[in-house]
């Protein structure tokens, strides 16, 4: 059966090409520089991992991301568009970046060009590991079925129920990028302390702090948990991913972390949760130590 629209994400949602392939999501990339004016697509132009590389081995350089352009985003719905397909299009939050309003100006484009086709722009509220499982969700909804409008009309409750529960293990990044004083840096890292963050409705709030990456570790595995038995959930009726900036390791340690107490809590896990790594639209903000979940309430239990 023909899919009812086809999907379109800005790069924010850091879903590893494996599954942008199978999904069919077509993907308009972020662009990076490193104290430079020339910018390079993410995960294109410039690999990830080299990504947080350098920013592992330069430290005190603090890399910039600028959102795609309307040509960016009018060649990814132009092909679709060719084929009569209407298309849905997931954008980070606008609280977090002008994304959705290069998408738009692509939208009126099209319309000229392709009267007869019609695109959704949405505002997500999200960004990385969020939007990655905001965006899967979507894609369940496709594989099922659903109309253009009962898919649209869908994502509105699924906003609700999204949340990226994460930890740094510096607070310098955040602290460049304005979000924290740059006193309160300096005194969380000379007491080792290390931020449980939460990320709702596009913007981001304090969840608590934790002396020690390992507590701060078990502290937003605390966050997932409070939010399951918040959601009145278990783990199986959510959509879940780690996600981590420099340390694949230590993802996969938390992944088994995670197995141990969702099981202590719940009786059962959620599967094997996937591992992705966050992407450079977050990762200037966040730094190359950040890590953590996403999560929203999967589109067939809400």
């Amino acid at each position: 059966m023909r899919p009812q629209f086809s999907i379109v994400s800005d790069g924010s949602c850091d879903l590893p090409e494996q599954i942008v392939q199978e999904k069919d999501v077509g993907i308009v990339h972020f662009y990076v520089s490193f104290g430079g004016s020339t910018y390079q697509k993410e995960g294109v132009e410039i690999r990830l991992e080299d990504f947080y590389q350098r920013m592992v081995d330069s430290p005190k350089t603090y890399p910039k991301t600028a959102a795609p352009s309307p040509e960016d985003f009018y060649r990814a719905f132009e092909p679709r568009a060719a084929q009569g397909s209407d298309i849905i299009c997931i954008c980070i939050s606008t609280k977090l970046s002008s994304s959705v309003q290069s998408a738009r100006i692509a939208q009126q484009m099209l319309a000229d060009a392709y009267p007869n086709v019609r695109v959704a722009v949405v505002d997500s509220l999200c960004a990385t590991l969020m939007q990655s499982v905001f965006v899967l969700e979507v894609c369940r909804m496709r594989d099922a079925g659903l109309s253009f409008d009962e898919a649209l009309a869908r994502m509105q409750a699924l906003q609700k129920t999204a949340r990226i529960l994460f930890t740094v293990g510096s607070l310098d990044y955040i602290q460049h990028g304005g979000r924290i004083g740059k006193m309160t840096s300096t005194v969380g890292t000379l007491l080792n302390i290390k931020p449980l963050i939460t990320l709702q409705d596009g913007e981001i709030h304090s969840s608590g702090i934790r002396r020690g990456r390992r507590k701060s570790l078990e502290g937003i595995v605390e966050l997932l948990i409070s939010y399951l038995r918040k959601e009145d959930c278990t783990p199986g009726d959510c959509n879940i991913i780690i996600g981590y900036g420099h340390d694949r390791a230590e993802a996969l340690g938390l992944q088994s972390l995670t197995h141990e107490r969702l099981v202590q809590a719940f009786g059962a896990a959620a599967g094997e949760i996937p591992i992705c790594q966050i992407g450079a639209t977050i990762g200037v903000h966040a730094g190359p130590t950040a890590i953590g979940y996403g999560v929203v309430r999967r589109s067939d239990r809400l």
